[in-house]
């Protein structure tokens, strides 16, 4: 997931379309979070890790 909003940062930054940015950059943050809250032991969506 983080890697999909990373991807779509980068294409929205080469094209300078706006919204692929803005979406990229929201994808990437709730990766991250996902991925902290794995890390941590919680459980994520019935799932132990997230990955």
């Amino acid at each position: 997931m983080m890697v999909f909003g990373a991807i779509l940062m980068l294409i929205g930054f080469i094209t300078g379309i706006a919204i692929l940015w803005t979406v990229g950059m929201v994808i990437l943050i709730v990766g991250a979070v996902l991925w902290l809250l794995g890390t941590m032991g919680r459980s994520v969506g019935g799932r132990r890790h997230y990955y």
